[in-house]
């Protein structure tokens, strides 16, 4: 496997290796060894999938107590995943990092704990992949907003995104309070 630097040295964009041949193809998405080696250590407790249509936009979204490091894919289809990295006093804080990720490319983005994830789709749909390394905690989460100036991300839609209530109504980055981000350690 490959991986690629980002704009944030902690998250990754991971190339598995694809073997093909008339019948289709095979690769490894997950083998602890390989991974540790990345630093991506786990453990994964929990594996969740969404589909979306074209033009939906998820997040962006973190949570804390119980932050998640996220593994995530696409199996069917195009998105465009983003980072950004929400870690109080971090010498990067409100910067992102971005990635496609497509069925075709079976490429895989990192997101460490304490780190923001969203992605817009850009095929007619996605069917989205990520593997978890804490449970999902209802009363933790809480969600950055999508076009946060100060974040500035560039996310490559063809008109307004559709959003969820939640998404939509994100505070930006500033107006979170301190003690809902966790702490930068170097």
């Amino acid at each position: 496997m490959k991986v690629v630097e980002t704009a944030l040295p902690e998250v990754r964009l991971i190339q598995p290796r694809v073997f093909g041949d008339e019948r289709g193809w095979f690769m490894e998405s997950w083998q602890a060894a390989r991974y540790q080696a990345l630093g991506i250590t786990g453990p994964f407790v929990q594996d969740n999938q969404a589909l979306s249509a074209r033009g939906v936009l998820r997040g962006l979204h973190a949570q804390n107590p119980h932050p998640q490091g996220k593994l995530v894919q696409v199996l069917q289809g195009e998105v465009f995943d983003v980072a950004v990295d929400i870690r109080r006093g971090s010498p990067r804080f409100g910067r992102w990092a971005g990635a496609v990720l497509s069925g075709t490319n079976h490429h895989q983005f990192w997101i460490p704990p304490g780190f923001a994830h969203g992605y817009c789709v850009l095929s007619e749909e996605a069917l989205f992949s990520y593997k978890c390394t804490d449970y999902y905690h209802p009363a933790g989460e809480f969600s950055v907003r999508w076009d946060d100036p100060a974040i500035g991300i560039q996310w490559p839609l063809a008109g307004p995104p559709v959003l969820s209530d939640k998404d939509r109504g994100a505070p930006l980055l500033q107006d979170i309070p301190d003690d809902r981000l966790l702490p930068y350690r170097p």
